[in-house]
C-alpha cells in the first residue's frame, strides 16, 4: 500500500478503482484539527484533472506502470496511433488522454509509451523537444537577438508558440513540452 507521504509528483494511484496520476500535491497542518493532503489528479481513462483532499496517512493500492519504446505513426482524429519497433505491433490510444502530448510529437518519432496495468495509457515525453517552424510573420527592421520582443509562430507539428521576433520559418527551435514555451534555437 501507499500512503499520503508517499506522494510524488507522476505517481499512480488507485482511488476507489479508477487510476489517477499525481499531478501536484500539498501537505496541509492547520492549526487546528488533523493534517490533510490537497491534490490535483488526472484520471487514466480519459486525461480530465480533478481536485481532491485526502486525510493524511491515506492509503491507496500502488498501480504497476512500466515504459516502452514505441514509434508515433499518426494521429487520425479519435485515436493516436503508436507501433512496437520490435513486435511491429500497432497500438491506438484515443486523443482525449494524451492531452497536450500531440502537439509535441513528428510523426515517426520515438517515444515512451506508459504502461498502466498492462494497458497503453499516456505518453512521456522528454522536457525539451526540437521542431521547425511552419510559419510566423517575418521580423520588421531593427528586430535583432538581444532586442527582445516575441511574436506568434506555428511549429510544424501544428502547436503554436510565442518565438522571439528574430526568429524565420524554416528555423528549428527548442521547446519546453512541459510549459510549451520556446527555450532556444536548436
Amino acid at each position: 500500500m501507499i500512503t499520503t507521504n508517499q506522494f510524488r509528483n507522476g505517481t499512480h494511484i488507485d482511488v476507489d478503482g479508477t487510476i489517477y496520476k499525481i499531478v501536484e500535491f500539498q501537505h496541509v497542518k492547520p492549526g487546528k484539527g488533523g493534517a490533510f493532503v490537497r491534490t490535483k489528479l488526472r484520471r487514466a481513462a480519459d486525461g480530465a484533472v480533478i481536485d481532491r483532499t485526502f486525510r493524511a496517512g491515506e492509503k491507496f493500492r500502488p498501480v504497476r506502470t512500466e515504459t516502452r519504446r514505441m514509434q508515433y505513426l499518426y494521429q487520425d482524429g479519435t485515436d493516436a496511433h503508436f507501433m512496437d519497433s520490435e513486435t511491429y505491433e500497432q497500438v491506438p490510444i484515443p486523443v482525449g488522454t494524451l492531452g497536450d502530448a500531440l502537439k509535441w510529437m513528428k510523426d515517426s518519432s520515438d517515444v515512451e509509451l506508459l504502461y498502466i496495468d498492462d494497458q497503453p495509457a499516456d505518453v512521456q515525453l522528454p522536457s525539451a523537444t526540437d521542431l521547425a517552424v511552419s510559419e510566423t510573420e517575418p521580423g520588421l527592421r531593427g528586430d535583432t537577438a538581444s532586442g527582445g520582443g516575441t511574436k506568434p509562430a506555428v511549429l510544424e507539428t501544428g502547436a503554436r508558440i510565442m518565438v522571439p521576433l528574430f526568429v524565420d520559418v524554416g528555423d528549428v527551435v527548442r521547446v519546453d513540452t512541459r510549459s510549451g514555451e520556446y527555450v532556444s534555437r536548436a
